[in-house]
């Protein structure tokens, strides 16, 4: 057990398990709000043994060297990588702090997202039609770049509808052969496909001026990453061509600038924070703090 645990900003808790806390520390503390600066990260720690945070906040170096007591940070948020934490992992895991993440809890809700999206452009629903005329999913070449959990879950839920499925991932899936998908060099996918799906993790960036040119004009792009997939230049270019781009939230798309522009469509709202993910994310944050043997 802890002997304190601060949760330094909301995180998404569902009531009961925001209580089950208390099993946990002898003494718990939730913030409602926000911290301001680093400042107020350090403050609101202290001299806390156990830290939660989410993703709006970040607990770096310099909040680490001020926090000596943290002996674990529980991240309720999703944690793909070192690099795309918003905790500094490394120097943690240097100083003898356990740090964990949790992944597959938003998923379904973006995958809803996409199919709804896709299949209100192609039957034109309060739209032009994208081929002037409705069209079903069926038959449509789909390109899916990151053939991870949600990468894997359009490929499936697309491929239910009868499109046919190719992909770019950093190696080949079997399972993916197994279901018929087609493993693709990433140049070779973006030209064949006529909907790209990109699927991957916070900062990772894949498409370039190349691949913009191997895409092409007359293109769907979905983007359900928290980040954009792409440099800002090449993308505003290839915007000015008869396309479209998709982004559920301004993070994925990257700069305010695009809201505006007739090409994209941002709803500006995580489609992954549902009622369902909130109770998996829950249940995984204390899944975490139960395992933990520190």
């Amino acid at each position: 057990m802890f002997r304190k645990l601060v949760a330094i900003e909301p995180v998404s808790l569902v009531p009961s398990a925001e209580k089950a806390l208390n099993n946990y520390a002898e003494e718990v503390v939730v913030h409602t709000d926000i911290p301001a600066d680093d400042e107020e990260i350090i403050a609101r720690i202290g001299d806390a043994d156990a830290v939660l945070l989410s993703y709006t906040s970040q607990i770096d170096r310099y909040v680490l060297e001020r926090c000596p007591n943290i002996r674990y940070i529980g991240m309720c948020c999703s944690l793909y990588s070192p690099e795309s934490a918003n905790v500094d992992i490394r120097f943690a895991n240097e100083r003898g702090i356990t740090v964990t993440g949790i992944r597959d809890y938003g998923d379904e809700g973006v995958i809803e997202y996409v199919v709804s999206e896709l299949v209100r452009c192609l039957h034109g629903f309060e739209q032009e039609p994208w081929e002037r005329m409705p069209r079903e999913i069926t038959g449509l070449k789909v390109g899916i770049v990151g053939l991870g959990k949600s990468g894997g879950m359009i490929a499936d839920a697309l491929k239910f509808f009868g499109a046919e499925i190719a992909y770019f991932a950093r190696s080949e899936k079997p399972a993916a052969a197994e279901k018929g998908y087609r493993f693709m060099p990433l140049d070779e996918l973006l030209s064949w496909s006529e909907a790209v799906f990109c699927c991957l993790n916070k900062n990772t960036v894949l498409l370039h001026e190349a691949e913009f040119e191997a895409l092409g004009n007359r293109k769907i792009l979905f983007n359900t990453g928290l980040s954009p997939a792409w440099d800002e230049a090449p993308f505003a270019r290839w915007l000015e061509g008869d396309n479209l781009c998709f982004c559920d939230t301004l993070g994925a798309l990257g700069d305010a600038k695009f809201l505006a522009h007739p090409h994209v469509r941002c709803m500006q709202v995580s489609t992954g924070r549902t009622r369902q993910a909130f109770d998996r994310l829950s249940e995984k944050v204390l899944a975490n703090l139960s395992e933990y043997d520190g």
